[in-house]
């Protein structure tokens, strides 16, 4: 038998950061995001031998180790050991040997919720393969506490969640890493025009999220009044995206989208350089109303609305910057798995 998992990867529209501990610890986190056609896979095929593979086969990395019942966190495939102990030990019924293999539609550093949406992927194979009784809210938690709390990968909360729920929601965070999930029930023709007209840009570029959050975090520690000012601004960003999508005012959205990249670019430094500023500023000018930096920011994927028939000439003044445009269309679907 193998059992085999995929959790959709996400776009962040609006709130994104406020997610983050510990602002959403002091002042409560509003984010709204979309899971998107691109996912994270996972397979675990039970072997015979007492033998314990990790394959990533997107990065091309491939670890063995003779059957133990914790592995060592050494900065190899850490996330996939990570999973595997946390599970082990929670649980105790993983007792022989296995070959656990996954692969990432996009690359890691990219923006879209990428090593998040893996850990979700993950415990979603093993739970299929252990019949673990994890609800939904159960997974993200999980995903969540391995991720930040076992393995110290700075981050927020949404990624998990969003990979577990799937489809357009509005999120609300707490202190004590409460979480609501409020899925939207946006009418199909608006979602068709937002998924028409918002370009998914890859910048070629990647960034490790991690310094960004770690500044971040510092500023609101640091109780610096810009920083922690634009975070509740973001908030309301999240607020007026809602009620937009809700009640299909689909053309203030660039408007919403350029008002949270303004925004977030003051919560900490890295979020922004000058290429991204120049592809926003080109894209702008090739006729997006708006857009912004997907995930911590720094590189990776940028989204930009392109109302009317504009996405033409904005994904062609974009060529010259030597990213990639990348089709996706929305998912209603959150955490799939299944054995064969």
């Amino acid at each position: 038998m193998i059992y085999r998992s995929k959790a959709p990867l996400r776009i962040g529209l609006a709130g994104g950061g406020t997610d983050v501990s510990p602002y959403s610890d002091l002042y409560g986190g509003t984010i709204l995001n979309a899971t998107i056609s691109l996912y994270a896979h996972a397979s675990i095929q039970p072997l015979e031998e007492p033998k314990i593979i990790l394959e990533t086969n997107d990065r091309n990395e491939r670890i063995e180790y003779d059957f133990a019942r914790e592995l060592p966190i050494d900065g190899h495939l850490d996330l996939l050991k990570g999973v595997y102990n946390a599970v082990q030990r929670d649980y105790g019924t993983i007792n022989g040997g296995f070959h656990l293999s996954t692969f990432v539609d996009a690359p890691a550093g990219s923006g879209l919720g990428t090593s998040s949406t893996l850990a979700v992927a993950i415990i979603g194979a093993f739970a299929e393969w252990m019949r673990l009784p994890l609800g939904e809210y159960d997974i993200a938690h999980y995903a969540y506490v391995i991720e930040r709390n076992e393995l110290k990968m700075a981050g927020g909360k949404q990624d998990q969640y969003a990979a577990t729920f799937g489809g357009v929601n509005f999120m609300e965070f707490y202190e004590g890493d409460k979480v609501i999930v409020n899925p939207l029930r946006i009418k199909q023709q608006y979602l068709f025009e937002l998924e028409n007209n918002l370009v998914l840009y890859y910048t070629a570029t990647s960034r490790e999220s991690a310094r960004i959050i770690e500044q971040q975090t510092k500023n609101v520690v640091a109780k610096k009044e810009g920083s922690i000012e634009a975070m509740h601004q973001l908030k309301q960003q999240a607020q007026m995206m809602k009620e937009a999508l809700l009640k299909g005012k689909i053309h203030q959205l660039g408007e919403i989208l350029d008002y949270g990249y303004q925004q977030k670019r003051l919560m900490a430094e890295g979020i922004s350089n000058p290429l991204m500023e120049e592809i926003y500023v080109t894209a702008r000018k090739a006729g997006a109303s708006g857009g912004k930096i997907s995930g911590a920011g720094g590189g990776g994927f940028m989204i930009f609305y392109c109302p009317g028939n504009t996405k033409f000439s904005v994904v062609k003044s974009l060529e010259r910057f030597g990213g990639v445009h990348r089709p996706y269309q929305f998912t209603e679907h959150g955490l799939k798995t299944w054995c064969i």
